[in-house]
């Protein structure tokens, strides 16, 4: 199936169908009154949801990864996942945390690609062999372990695989992309 063709399955919990559950758990997340796609279908199973945005919500926001290494990771792995979602969510985080246009461009080009700092290289190094093999070789760890202290090594692999989560969740669901998304690369 392509891309494009995946069907919405499971649609955003609408306002008037909300609990006080429901209102309690999307009131950290609501921005100007706005909810977003991935949070109103996800709240749909309340008790997942508390637990996995309170998760997700420590790295993304209290993690020991830079913002900068945290967002190389999730965009690279949104790309490997075709999670349109997410990139699109993503890119703007991306920029707010000092990415440019540019090196968002290169992401799609991977690790070898020109003009990455070792660090960025290794990082998205890092989310290719987890994402082929589950697995970080010596020598990517060795660039990382280099730059990351154990917490953040840590968060590398658990990053990588929580937005692995996300990516088959949003993209199995069907969550629609929000109007003002990024378009997903190519």
């Amino acid at each position: 199936m392509t891309d494009a063709a995946r069907p919405l399955r499971i649609p955003p919990l609408p306002p008037a169908d909300r609990d006080e559950k429901a209102n309690e758990l999307l009131a950290p997340v609501t921005v100007n009154g706005r909810v977003l796609n991935i949070f109103a279908t996800f709240v749909r199973h309340q008790r997942l949801f508390n637990r996995w945005s309170k998760f997700g919500g420590t790295l993304l926001q209290r993690g020991e990864l830079s913002h900068r290494g945290r967002e190389l990771l999730i965009l690279r792995t949104a790309l490997h996942c075709h999670a349109h979602y997410e990139w699109g969510q993503h890119v703007r985080i991306a920029g707010a945390a000092g990415l440019s246009e540019e090196e968002i461009a290169r992401i799609v080009g991977g690790p070898d690609a020109a003009g990455w700092a070792p660090l960025d290289a290794a990082l998205l190094r890092a989310a290719d062999e987890l994402h082929a093999d589950a697995y970080i070789t010596d020598p990517t760890w060795k660039v990382l372990a280099e730059h990351l202290d154990e917490r953040q090594l840590i968060e590398v692999c658990m990053v990588v695989g929580q937005y692995h989560l996300v990516a088959f969740t949003l993209n199995s669901l069907g969550v629609e992309l929000e109007s003002d998304a990024a378009p997903f690369p190519g």
